[in-house]
């Protein structure tokens, strides 16, 4: 086929697009995440529990949109690191609350800027940013409640 030998048949794919965006901007976060010994799923996790202390492991999986056996070993090495506690319920043993350690705490401060950092990195005005933000939301929400 001709004028095919520079192209791939991804150029028209929104999923491609995403899937390769997500990707890179991980790969901005990992120099910053891997000084700290963290990849980039613990760093979000850590993020909602530093912002909803005290949560249970079914609202921070909600949260993320991760399953508990994806979530199970993730928060495992976080506790290993020191960096959150998780306990049982007092009423339901069922229920896990997680929190954050002295240690995590200390962290939460280390980080603060990493995603403004992060955010100027991209070249984007702030307009653009919040109508990304925005996209992305619509996109992330259509695709929750859709089959196809």
């Amino acid at each position: 086929m001709a004028g095919t030998e520079n192209t791939t048949g991804l150029e028209q794919m929104i999923c491609f697009d995403l899937y390769a965006a997500s990707r890179a901007m991980t790969g901005l976060y990992r120099p910053a995440l891997d000084a700290l010994g963290l990849t980039y799923p613990q760093y979000v996790a850590l993020r909602v529990i530093w912002h909803r202390d005290n949560l249970t492991v079914r609202e921070l999986g909600a949260a993320l949109q991760l399953d508990s056996g994806t979530l199970s070993p993730l928060l495992k090495r976080l506790e290993t690191q020191g960096l959150i506690q998780r306990r049982r319920g007092t009423d339901d043993e069922r229920t896990v609350r997680i929190s954050t350690t002295a240690q995590g705490s200390a962290l939460q401060q280390r980080v603060a800027d990493l995603p403004e950092r992060l955010a100027c990195a991209l070249d984007l005005t702030l307009d653009e940013s919040t109508q990304l933000h925005h996209l992305l939301g619509r996109i992330r929400g259509t695709a929750a409640a859709t089959t196809i």
